[in-house]
């Protein structure tokens, strides 16, 4: 039987997750505090079109790692939906996915696209960056030595924000703009600027390759445990 279809307000949560870490799950709690989201969908890319050299762990290890990582939590789930496109080996796109989940949602659900600043500040490179803004509205969270104030220079060329007001929700402060093109659409746009979590994928693969224990303060016990018992990033 196929499962119903995902109701209330729903944030769409990629990335590589390679691993998975506890900077993501910080990210998605207060976000979800923030914006009184009902759950926040963990979606690891199987082929990221800014890094073709790919990702260190295989798509399937890093879905299941990131099943692991977000086990206990119950708003939280892992999903599929930016698994690989087959032996075609196209890259996925998050406009081409946000659209694909909007279908799948129930009606009158909404939906969010939840992104590190790191991500963000990328965004000119996106595909349809210019209209990804208005296929779900944007929830960045700040990360550490990324200034925020270079938000407005870093959006797409013919995109404006408009700030509205900041304020304190679930107990994490959230900034809500307004985010505007030449052509008239507006959509909201959100911001978590007192995240500091001083995590790095990057930096988690580089200490792990003198083993699992090097970075066992980083990720879930779940997912270190998965990575020793499947020997990788060695």
């Amino acid at each position: 039987m196929p499962s119903a279809p995902l109701a209330g307000r729903i944030a769409f949560f990629g990335g590589s997750f390679d691993p998975p870490h506890l900077g993501h799950v910080a990210i998605a709690r207060a976000a979800r505090a923030a914006l009184d989201l009902d759950r926040i969908l963990f979606a690891p890319v199987g082929a990221q079109p800014l890094k073709p050299q790919g990702s260190s762990a295989s798509f399937e290890d890093r879905l299941a790692m990131t099943r692991l990582a977000v086990a206990a939590e119950a708003a939280f789930e892992a999903s599929a939906i930016d698994a690989p496109h087959g032996a075609d080996a196209r890259p996925n796109y998050t406009f081409d996915t946000l659209r694909r989940l909007r279908a799948e949602l129930a009606p009158g659900a909404a939906l969010f696209c939840l992104m590190g600043a790191d991500a963000f500040f990328g965004l000119r490179q996106w595909y349809r960056a210019v209209d990804l803004p208005f296929a779900a509205p944007v929830i960045v969270a700040s990360r550490p030595g990324q200034p925020l104030d270079q938000l407005p220079a870093a959006l797409p060329d013919g995109l404006q924000l408009h700030s509205l007001e900041r304020r304190r929700s679930g107990g994490i402060e959230l900034r809500t703009f307004t985010v505007s093109d030449t052509g008239g659409r507006h959509a909201p746009f959100y911001l978590l600027p007192g995240l500091d979590v001083e995590i790095s994928a990057t930096a988690i693969r580089a200490q792990l390759v003198a083993g699992p224990e090097a970075a066992a303060k980083l990720v879930p016990q779940p997912v270190a445990a998965y990575i020793q018992a499947h020997h990788l990033y060695r």
